[in-house]
């Protein structure tokens, strides 16, 4: 729980201690106290970078290759997805098992109504997402109106859905898909204006983007301080802002050097933006952590909290379905076994980007990291040549670390 500050300035300093090295020593305290105040928000972005540069150095380099950065993008563009409305799911308070047959069963029905049924690809992408609003409600209606648990309705639904995609596919890899839905997965923006030797429309949206970053979290400082809330000492948010501003330029030239920005990328931004907006500013957000962190005070303040529940898996069917069109998309083709283990991916994703086992603490950029995490993770044990066994082993090591990470902090903290 944040601080509430109402001075408008500091105290003055002792007498003798304003200069030298106790200046520099009270400096690093406040960086110590600014990163120890807000070590969930950013314990697992060092991680992040840590990692990266771990596997760049262990690598000889590969990892950070413009091919290999948009490789990462695209073999983890569908999970990155899923952890989006798993976030949602999770900060709710609930748990969804059941996403990655609803993935699997999508690329099916893609499958058979645009290969089999000769429907155009734009009709076809609708009547999928149509399906995963209609399944997600269906699972949404159960849990928030029949009360039945999430745990046991979308344990059904992992089950109910796997069949179905063996149904729908008789056993059979079916494809391949028209070209317009294959860019889903597998395409990049076009190229437009002089010849740079860069991608010009990535090094566009690269620009554009750090101006958003940029002006989003001034914007965000100067809210906390009319609320007078806690904020990081102006030399720690400025460090943060060159930060910002370093990683979306390196990932932009990366990027740009090679083809592009995945079309992919953009959607996952569109949904970033678009998520993190809802969950930062909306209504329907606030009542996602009000029935998450405190379920009897969100009724007692008036929360639909039915509503509200039915919405949020409602919303996960749509995600889950769009992440199957991708994954079927990248394949090319749909696959009976295509999905498995996506859900415990999202879940792992949610987890370590900082969502917390009792509901109501998590963000959308925090299910993007947690899910870079596992990428990366997954990436460069595979350009180290480690086997899928020990693969395994670290991924679980890293989520019990991110689990425990949590209940540490939350007994320090006395929550």
């Amino acid at each position: 729980m944040s601080t509430d500050v109402t001075a408008k300035s500091p105290a003055p300093a002792p007498a003798g201690k304003s200069g030298g090295s106790a200046g520099g020593a009270g400096l690093l305290q406040l960086m110590l106290d600014g990163l120890r105040r807000n070590m969930r928000q950013y314990g697992m972005l060092i991680a992040l970078g840590l990692i990266v540069a771990l596997f760049a150095v262990w690598t000889d380099g590969d990892l950070l290759l413009p091919r290999n950065v948009s490789n990462l993008v695209l073999q983890n563009s569908y999970i990155l997805i899923l952890a989006i409305g798993m976030m949602l799911v999770i900060i709710a308070g609930h748990i969804d098992l059941s996403v990655g047959s609803l993935t699997a069963f999508v690329g099916a029905f893609a499958a058979v109504l645009t290969v089999q049924h000769s429907v155009a690809w734009p009709l076809a992408l609708v009547l999928c997402l149509v399906v995963g609003a209609v399944a997600g409600s269906v699972q949404g209606f159960l849990i928030a109106y029949l009360g039945i648990p999430s745990f046991i309705v979308t344990l059904a639904g992992m089950l109910l859905f796997r069949g179905l995609t063996e149904i729908l596919l008789k056993g059979q890899t079916l494809g391949p898909f028209p070209d317009g839905l294959q860019k889903m997965g597998n395409g990049f923006l076009p190229e437009a204006g002089p010849d740079t030797n860069y991608h010009n429309i990535t090094l566009l949206l690269g620009l554009a983007l750090i101006v958003f970053a940029v002006l989003q979290e001034v914007r965000d400082r100067k809210r906390q301080q009319e609320f007078s809330l806690e904020v990081l000492p102006r030399n720690i948010f400025l460090l943060k802002l060159v930060a910002i501003v370093a990683a979306i330029l390196v990932v932009t030239m990366l990027l740009a050097s090679y083809k592009g920005a995945p079309i992919v990328l953009i959607i996952l931004g569109v949904l970033v933006v678009g998520y993190g907006y809802v969950m930062r500013n909306a209504v329907f957000g606030r009542h996602i952590y009000a029935i998450g962190g405190n379920l009897p005070a969100a009724k007692l303040s008036g929360v639909k909290d039915k509503k509200v529940t039915f919405y949020v898996f409602l919303n996960m069917g749509v995600l889950a379905a769009l992440a199957g069109l991708v994954v079927a998309a990248r394949l090319n083709a749909a696959s009976p076994k295509a999905g498995l283990n996506f859900e415990l991916e999202a879940i792992a994703s949610s987890f370590i980007g900082g969502a917390s086992m009792s509901g109501g603490v998590g963000t959308v950029l925090g299910a993007i990291i947690g899910g870079l995490v596992l990428g990366v993770l997954n990436n460069g044990m595979n350009l180290l040549s480690v086997g899928t066994d020990w693969q395994q082993v670290i991924k679980g090591l890293a989520l019990l670390a991110a689990v425990g990470f949590d209940v540490w902090n939350k007994r320090k903290s006395g929550s």
